[in-house]
């Protein structure tokens, strides 16, 4: 292992991550950028063959993103392999090899401070610490899934009294799940329920089938990490909440939509009544990102940025990637607020809509840097 890096660069976002500053972003954001040019092989080499001058780089917009797809094919970490980084692995994508994507988190404590602080505005505003239901596994028996060490993260910092995970591999417990509700609706004290779109669907159907509809404490809340992956009717957003809602006496505006990926460090979050005061139904609530993220919509073909309210391909700078790439380019469509941080998620881009990003990814296939074994 090579010394670890004692770049000033990781200390400066650590910083703006735990007092930002939203007026120093894009010089930060700049800053990021270079130190990654500078230090990450793949990346610097897609920049030179796409031609991306550095010394005209001087706005966000025009740092170059990388497909999230090409995580598959590149190691995207920088020089130093740092003591105590970990290594996750993307569940899988729609284009390229059967190899699935690596993003090398060389700086863990980064990570865990933008999932914590932006976990403690968006789903705990209240300050409150409650028994908390892992519906996915925890980091120690999933340690490849970033989702994972974010759920183990979130029970250490927000969890109290019993807190228990009732999924591994092969799946969720649901029996184990509803003891341990049956459990905090006798003691009458509230719960974090933790969990996929799919597993929470799982917990519905057993409790529907057992007839079963329980009343939490008023406090108790949802985060809702999506997939729906084994689903034969996968739930909606209105779904999940109207589900939520009968089955365990959760208000809708405490049901939280997560949006994240494996790619990036940070998480962006339903904002409802109860985070922000916004009061839209489930099925049309806009997202937030944190601070340190910014996020744009730009046309899947051009790569540049559309019209302000217009729908586009969803790229994010996200500076607690740092260690990384930061300008990432998802396959998602949404619109987003002109300040970047407000973000209306449409869906998914069909393999058609990827001219663009499939353009980009053949750089990556064709340049074979640090290709992933």
């Amino acid at each position: 292992m090579r010394k670890q890096s004692q770049h000033p660069i990781y200390a400066e976002v650590l910083s703006f991550i735990r007092a930002p500053h939203t007026e120093k972003f894009e010089a930060l954001a700049l800053d990021v950028f270079r130190f990654q040019l500078e230090n990450i092989a793949a990346y610097r080499e897609y920049c030179r063959r796409i031609g991306a001058d550095e010394k005209k780089i001087t706005r966000i917009e025009d740092i170059p993103p990388i497909s999230t797809l090409a995580f598959k094919y590149a190691r995207l970490e920088g020089v130093e392999e740092i003591a105590g980084g970990k290594t996750f692995l993307t569940s899988g994508t729609t284009i390229g090899s059967d190899e699935r994507g690596t993003h090398i988190v060389t700086r863990p404590e980064i990570y865990r401070a933008s999932a914590i602080a932006h976990l403690r505005r968006m789903l705990f505003p209240d300050a409150m610490r409650v028994r908390t239901l892992a519906m996915h596994p925890t980091a120690e028996r999933m340690p490849e899934s970033s989702l994972s060490q974010m759920i183990s993260w979130c029970i250490e910092e927000f969890g109290v009294g019993p807190c228990v995970c009732v999924a591994d591999r092969r799946g969720v417990d649901s029996a184990a799940a509803l003891d341990f509700l049956k459990a905090a609706e006798r003691k009458s004290v509230p719960v974090c329920i933790l969990g996929t779109t799919a597993s929470l669907g799982a917990l519905f159907i057993h409790m529907e089938a057992r007839e079963v509809c329980l009343k939490l404490a008023k406090t108790s809340r949802i985060m809702d990490t999506g997939g729906a992956k084994g689903q034969a009717s996968p739930l909606d957003a209105d779904a999940v909440c109207a589900n939520a809602a009968k089955f365990l006496g959760i208000d809708e505006a405490l049901v939280i939509n997560e949006y994240g990926m494996t790619e990036l460090c940070s998480q962006l979050y339903d904002a409802t009544a109860f985070n922000s005061g916004d009061d839209a139904p489930p099925s049309n609530r806009i997202k937030l990102a944190p601070p340190w993220m910014r996020a744009a919509a730009i046309d899947p073909v051009t790569l540049k940025p559309v019209a302000p309210g217009e729908i586009g391909m969803l790229r994010f700078f996200d500076l607690a990637n740092v260690g990384s790439v930061s300008a990432i380019l998802t396959e998602d469509f949404g619109i987003v607020s002109n300040a970047g941080d407000r973000i209306r998620i449409m869906g998914r881009a069909g393999i058609a809509e990827l001219r663009g990003c499939a353009l980009a990814i053949e750089e990556f296939e064709a340049a074979e840097i640090g290709r992933v074994k």
